[in-house]
Formats: C-alpha cells, sequence, structure tokens
C-alpha cells in the first residue's frame, strides 16, 4: 500500500517515517526531495501549481500537510486551498482513487470561545484569516470527494510543540515570556503525537469521521504551563502582566472523539512532552 504525502515538511516527515515503519511504501512530494530521508521517495513538486508529478496507482491514502509561505492571506490561500485543490486535481488526472484523503487542518477554526470547549461539533467561527481559509479547505475537500468512494478527513491541529518547536521554552528562558492577567487556555499536540494521529486515522480499520481534534489531553491555562517550565528550567516566575493577543484563541478543544478512535497519546499533557525536550537538550527536571 502506497501512501502519497503531499507536503513532506517536518510534520508530513516524521509521519513518513512512522507509515514507512509499519511496512508502507512512502512517497513524498516536497520543492526540495533531496532533503528527505531515504525512507521516503522523494518526488519535487510545488503545490501551489497545477504541474505535479504522477499519483502512484496503488495510492490507499493521501496526506496533505502544507505550511504557508508567509503569514498573510495570499500566501495561505496558496498553501491550503490552491494547494490541496491542485492535489485533488491530481487525483483526478491520474484516476487514483485512495480510501482516504487527509488534510492537517487546525483548531483556528474554531477562533475564540471565551475559555469554553470546543469539539467537532462546534460551529467553527475562525476571528481571523488563517481561520477563514483553512475552513474553506475543510469545505472543499468535502466538497470534491463526496460521492466518490474517498473518505475526507480533516484533522484540526492544536499548537504543534517538539524538536525544533520549542517557542515558549525560548521565551521562559529568554526572559521574555509574560503570564497573562486573565486566565486564558491553551491547546497543544506533540509533533510526534500529532504525526501518530495521521497515520492511525489513515491506516485504522473503522470509517473515519470527516473531522477530528487534534489535542493532547490538557487545555492548560497558559500560566500553568509558563510556571511549569520556569520551575524545570530552574528560572525565576515569568512576570504576570498584558500578554497580548491569544495566539488561537481563548478556547478549551476536546480529543475525546480522536481517543474514541483508539488512540492514545505518548505525551497526554505538556508536562510529559517538555520534559522530554528538555532532557533531550541536557535540562533535568527536579
Amino acid at each position: 500500500m502506497t501512501i502519497l504525502l503531499a507536503g513532506c515538511g517536518d510534520l508530513g516527515t516524521e509521519a513518513g517515517l512512522r507509515f514507512a515503519a509499519a511496512g508502507h511504501r512512502v512517497v513524498g512530494w516536497r520543492r526540495t526531495p533531496a532533503k528527505l530521508p531515504a525512507e521516503i521517495e522523494g518526488a519535487a513538486a510545488d503545490l501551489s501549481t497545477a504541474e505535479l508529478p504522477p499519483v502512484p496507482a496503488d495510492t490507499a491514502a493521501v496526506v496533505v500537510a502544507v505550511a504557508a509561505d508567509s503569514p498573510t492571506e495570499a500566501a495561505y490561500r496558496a498553501a491550503y486551498v490552491d494547494g490541496l485543490s491542485n492535489v485533488l486535481d491530481a487525483l483526478e488526472r491520474d484516476g487514483v482513487t485512495p480510501r482516504r484523503v487527509l488534510f492537517v487542518s487546525s483548531t483556528a477554526v474554531y477562533g475564540d470561545a471565551g475559555g469554553g470547549w470546543v469539539d467537532e461539533r462546534t460551529t467553527p467561527a475562525p476571528g481571523g484569516f488563517s481561520g477563514r481559509i483553512l475552513r474553506e479547505a475543510e469545505e472543499l475537500l468535502e466538497k470534491r470527494l463526496r460521492g466518490t468512494g474517498t473518505a475526507p478527513v480533516s484533522l484540526r491541529l492544536g499548537g504543534i510543540y517538539g524538536p525544533g518547536r520549542t517557542r515558549l521554552i525560548d521565551q521562559v528562558r529568554g526572559g521574555t515570556a509574560v503570564i497573562p492577567d486573565d486566565p486564558r487556555y491553551t491547546n497543544r499536540i506533540h509533533r510526534d503525537d500529532a504525526a501518530r494521529a495521521i497515520v492511525h486515522l489513515c491506516t485504522m480499520a473503522g470509517e473515519p469521521a470527516p473531522v477530528y481534534v487534534g489535542v493532547d489531553d490538557d487545555p492548560a491555562e497558559l500560566g500553568a504551563v509558563l510556571r511549569f517550565l520556569a520551575s524545570e528550567l530552574g528560572l525565576e516566575v515569568p512576570p504576570s502582566g498584558s500578554a497580548g493577543e491569544a495566539r488561537g484563541g481563548n478556547k478549551r478543544c476536546s480529543n475525546t472523539l480522536l481517543r474514541g478512535t483508539g488512540f492514545s497519546f505518548a505525551y497526554p499533557t505538556f508536562r510529559e512532552g517538555y520534559r522530554d525536550i528538555l532532557a533531550g537538550v541536557g535540562v533535568r527536571h527536579p
């Protein structure tokens, strides 16, 4: 069974390695395929164009995991809407009908919920262009695959952290972290768990739902995370104050549906995940 990774950056590559370890042939489309590990068959591709490589005839699942070149509306549209559309066009062009196409989306589609809970049944209400464009891409996926025999799956990931994704650690270390005056919930998932969720949803025996929320078990208050990191690093607790606008909106995302598929987390909360990262860079917790 061949898995096609349309977009093969950090997350896509990690998922690809896990697909390969499970015995699948993995093909990765990327602008710079020479950077891919040997386990992934690289093919040069720019998803923002219609000139995409041939799709392997035995492709069982396609993972669309792209990233915008810059934080602008035009870049987001080119990456997520145009990129997804071009991948779906390539499937039609080559007459390939995979079992599933998984689009890596974001909890940004929910916007701000005032600290309330959201899940797959919550009506998306994006507050910025990023969430609006991602929701447009989700709707495009559902519309284009309706009646084709291919199951569309949108995986709405929270903030990804992990190797090379250490923004909060860097802020605490650098003395720039601020604990918000008002409680602010945050939702995250370790990079490795995000990759594992992609593999799980593409290969599980049961029919997947059209949408899953990909976050860990603990939608933690940002202040709790910053205090934890300061303690682990042996540093002073960051000061409280105005922390600016919430990056992902103030909400608590539920992973109940994802867990209900039999998926389990290697890093169920930020504590396990950040301790693993800090251990990897030589920082031991007390």
